[in-house]
């Protein structure tokens, strides 16, 4: 007669990648907008962790959470250790020549600078199908299965990092609403458009513009930059604009820059790459197709 005692099982995987990403990204809250999941799902997996590894984790405080030593002490070996599953998984997709290309990118990017942009990259490579995702916050793409991100943020120097343009900005407007300004203080007396991702844009080029002023914070505000252009566009008042964002506007007159000052906000638009460029998804040839866009 075989001898066949059960086998002691180990965690659940997602109760293992809920406790690397509230540990790497410092709360059950973060860690479910990354998973997609409620912070009580996520909080559910670590207590569960907790009970079958017989320690707690994380600290709960009234606060928040906050990693506990032993927690900080184990954590790291999970990260290596999801950086590695989502590195085999993206050469997993190369091996097999994928031919998909996912894109991740802020919408306003999306829909503004990278959909004009598309048509040729689709010419020159007909066989790539081309996905695009607008999503609010970079993806990681060492665990997502994103071969490219594309978002306005600050450089950081990486090797996978391609600044395709500087952050400018400078108020655009109608040329009706143009001929009345004459100067930066008559925006004291015109609608500002405000962007809920950039709330301090006009904060930023007023002080370069009219130092010693403060112009009014009062005024529609949209949450989709595309939405505040097109109001801009209809007359609604004066935007600020993004130069990568509003220059197929300019170039087609429908909007102006009706003042010489612009300023450049320390950011960049910046495209990420994962790894295992080169192969069947032409990350390079893309990469360059965009580039001369």
């Amino acid at each position: 007669m075989s001898v066949s005692p059960p086998r002691p099982k180990g965690p659940p995987l997602n109760a293992l990648r809920a406790f690397e990403a509230a540990a790497r990204l410092g709360g059950f809250a973060n860690a479910a907008d990354e998973l997609c999941v409620t912070p009580g799902a996520v909080s559910q997996h670590i207590k569960a962790l907790e009970e079958w590894i017989g320690a707690d984790l994380f600290e709960r405080r009234s606060q928040g959470v906050r990693l506990s030593a032993f927690g900080a002490e184990v954590a790291p070996g999970f990260a290596e250790a999801f950086d590695a599953m989502g590195a085999a998984v993206h050469g997993m997709r190369a091996a097999a020549r994928h031919k998909t290309l996912h894109i991740a990118a802020l919408p306003s990017v999306a829909q503004l600078w990278l959909s004009p942009r598309l048509p040729k990259v689709r010419a020159a490579l007909p066989e790539l199908s081309i996905s695009v995702s607008a999503v609010e916050a970079p993806p990681n793409l060492a665990r997502e299965l994103f071969d490219l991100s594309l978002f306005i943020r600050r450089p950081t120097g990486g090797l996978r990092e391609t600044v395709l343009a500087e952050d400018v900005i400078f108020p655009v407007c109608t040329s009706v609403i143009a001929a009345r300004l004459h100067g930066p203080a008559d925006l004291m007396n015109e609608t500002l458009l405000h962007d809920a991702l950039w709330p301090e844009d006009w904060a930023i080029w007023g002080k370069a513009a009219l130092p010693g002023q403060t112009l009014p914070d009062k005024g529609p505000r949209f949450s989709l930059y595309s939405i505040a252009l097109e109001e801009a566009r209809n007359g609604a008042g004066v935007l600020m604009g993004h130069q990568s964002l509003v220059e197929a506007a300019l170039a087609r007159g429908d909007l102006v820059a009706p003042f010489a000052e612009k300023v450049e906000t320390g950011k960049a638009l910046v495209l990420d790459r994962a790894g295992f460029e080169g192969g069947p998804n032409h990350l390079a040839q893309v990469l360059t197709l965009l580039q001369e866009a």
